[in-house]
């Protein structure tokens, strides 16, 4: 697979996503950031370890690949196989419960995930920007909306919305993000690979991507995009 110029084995991909294409929107976010060989990364949320071995890959980082719902043995069988076990340290941890130093890391990258925990009040500055390095940056990829939902969701994704997705535009994470007394020049856009990226996890076997093709096609493109949020650590 061809990821803006980058290959990466596409059955690897196919095989072990969780949502949307995580790799593609990471590698979107990372495009006018600067990441070093010497740098440490949380990969915070990092499921089956794709974004973790990209950052290893094409930076030479070393990634802090934290998940909870993959075990760490799971995902170190798997950085093994790819022989990137030097290049990343797996972590079985929960997003509130993070079992790492304040400004311990250069980077802290968060895709298709930020939006089950972060969406809280407070979330930013008690539990991750802590962690960050001063100058240092934190980058967001998460499913979002165009327009936020006034009253009731629209009528043909009642069958599939629920709200504990926590879908927000990039207006709504900005506002929330500008609370923080830890991070500033706070930016936001929608990702130019949100349709691709959804494309490549409803064409992958995971039962719940086969879930889902039913919910796109009624949101036929109206509601849904993905959402980018960076800011920089005071």
């Amino acid at each position: 697979m061809n990821i803006n110029g980058f290959e990466i084995d596409e059955a690897l991909i196919m095989e072990n996503m969780m949502g949307p294409n995580a790799v593609r929107i990471l590698e979107e976010m990372t495009r006018s950031v600067e990441i070093d060989e010497g740098m440490r990364i949380l990969d915070l949320g990092c499921g089956k370890g794709l974004t973790s071995m990209f950052l290893a890959k094409k930076f030479g980082a070393t990634v802090y690949a934290t998940d909870l719902w993959i075990s760490a043995t799971e995902n170190y069988e798997r950085f093994k196989e790819q022989g990137m076990e030097d290049k990343i340290i797996p972590i079985h941890a929960e997003a509130h419960e993070l079992p790492y130093a304040d400004e311990f890391f250069d980077i802290i990258i968060s895709v298709d995930s930020y939006h089950y925990f972060g969406f809280e009040d407070g979330y930013l500055d008690e539990h991750l920007a802590p962690l960050l390095k001063k100058g240092g940056r934190i980058l967001v990829g998460v499913p979002g909306l165009k327009e936020e939902f006034t009253g009731e969701v629209p009528e043909e994704l009642e069958p599939f919305y629920q709200h504990d997705y926590h879908f927000h535009t990039c207006q709504w994470w900005t506002e929330l993000w500008k609370a923080s007394k830890l991070v500033e020049g706070i930016s936001s856009r929608e990702l130019d690979c949100h349709q691709q990226a959804w494309d490549e996890w409803l064409r992958c076997d995971n039962e719940h991507a086969q879930e889902d093709i039913a919910m796109m096609e009624a949101e036929g493109g109206k509601y849904y995009a993905t959402v980018f949020i960076g800011a920089t650590r005071k």
